[in-house]
C-alpha cells in the first residue's frame, strides 16, 4: 500500500520529524547522530508517506518496496519516521541505545520496518542490488530504495556496486545520495573529492537526477520520473543539521547534544514554519 499524502501534508510531517529529533538531542546528554538524521528528513518522509509501497501493519508484506538505510548512522531519522508511520510508538525508542535495546544508534534489522542492519558503511548498496536482482528473478514488481551518505560513497565497495547495478540494468533500484558535503571529520572535498559526481553516475550506467534534497517537489519529480532500462541515482543536495541554527553545515553536528538554549532556538523556527504553512 502507498499512502499518497499530499505535499502540503508532507511539509507538516517534516516539521514533526525535525521536532522529535531536536527534542531527542536535548534529552540525551551523551548525544545522538543529529546532523545526518536532519539532512534526511524530506527524503525519509517522502519515501514512507508517499513514494514507497509499505504497510506498518504488516512490515514483512512480501510485495513491499525495500528501503535500505546504508548510511546507518542516520538511524535516529529512520526510527522517527517509522514511529510516525505507525510501525511502533515513539516512546519505544526514547531511551534508545541502551543494553539489549534494538533501538540503537545504527540501523538494526530486529526493528519492525528496518530492512538491513548497518554498522560499517559501504555495504547497503551491494545488499540493495542483491534485493533488486532477487525481485527480477522472482518476477516481482517491488522496488529497492537505497539511501547513501556522500562520505560513505568514498568506499571502494560502493563503486563496485555502482558498476554492477549499471551492468545489470537494474531499473527497479533507486539510490538516493544524501549530499550534505560533510563527513564526521571534514568537508568531503577536503577528505576525498567526489565531483563530478553526476557525470560519474552517468558513466557507470545510471539515470541521474540532481535535486534540492529539502524541496519536496524536486524530490517527487525525480522519484516519479520514468525509469529507463537502468538504475536511478538521485543526488539530493542537503544541509547537515538542517533546522538547528547552531549546528547547520558544521562538523560538530555529526554527533551532538543540544543545550536547552540551542533546542529552544531550533524549536522556535519550527513554530514559525508551522504558522507559515497554516497561512498558505
Amino acid at each position: 500500500m502507498t499512502t499518497k499524502y499530499s505535499l502540503d501534508k508532507l511539509e507538516h510531517l517534516c516539521l514533526d520529524h525535525r521536532e522529535h529529533i531536536i527534542r531527542l538531542a536535548q534529552k540525551h546528554e551523551f548525544g545522538i547522530h543529529l546532523g545526518g538524521s536532519l539532512s534526511l528528513t524530506e527524503i525519509l518522509i517522502s519515501l514512507y508517506f508517499r513514494v514507497a509501497h509499505n504497510d506498518p501493519n504488516n512490515p514483512n508484506w512480501p510485495d513491499r518496496d525495500r528501503i535500505v538505510l546504508s548510511k546507518g548512522h542516520g538511524n535516529v531519522g529512520l526510527l522517527t519516521t517509522l514511529a510516525m508511520r505507525g510501525y511502533f510508538t515513539l516512546d519505544r525508542f526514547v531511551n534508545f541505545n541502551q543494553l539489549e535495546n534494538f533501538y540503537s544508534m545504527h540501523a538494526d534489522a530486529h526493528v519492525p520496518g528496518v530492512e538491513h542492519s548497518a554498522g560499517s558503511l559501504g555495504h547497503g548498496l551491494s545488499v540493495s542490488i542483491g534485493m533488486a536482482l532477487a525481485a527480477r528473478l522472482d518476477k516481482k514488481n517491488w522496488r529497492v530504495y537505497c539511501i547513501l551518505g556522500d562520505g560513505e560513497i568514498m568506499e571502494g565497495s560502493v563503486w563496485e556496486a555502482f558498476m554492477s547495478a549499471g551492468h545489470f540494468k537494474l531499473n527497479n533500484l533507486i539510490a538516493i545520495i544524501d549530499r550534505n558535503k560533510l563527513t564526521q571529520e571534514n568537508y568531503t572535498y577536503n577528505v576525498m573529492d567526489l565531483e563530478p559526481l553526476a557525470s560519474k553516475g552517468i558513466a557507470f550506467g545510471w539515470q541521474v537526477f540532481e535535486v534540492n534534497g529539502h524541496n519536496l517537489t524536486d524530490l517527487h519529480t525525480a522519484f516519479a520520473a520514468a525509469q529507463p532500462d537502468k538504475p536511478k541515482m538521485i543526488i539530493a543536495h542537503t544541509l547537515k543539521g538542517r533546522g538547528v541554527p547552531s549546528h547547520e553545515d558544521q562538523i560538530k553536528s555529526h554527533f551532538a547534544h543540544l543545550s536547552p538554549e540551542q533546542a529552544k532556538a531550533a524549536l522556535a523556527i519550527i513554530t514559525q514554519e508551522r504558522a507559515r504553512l497554516e497561512k498558505v
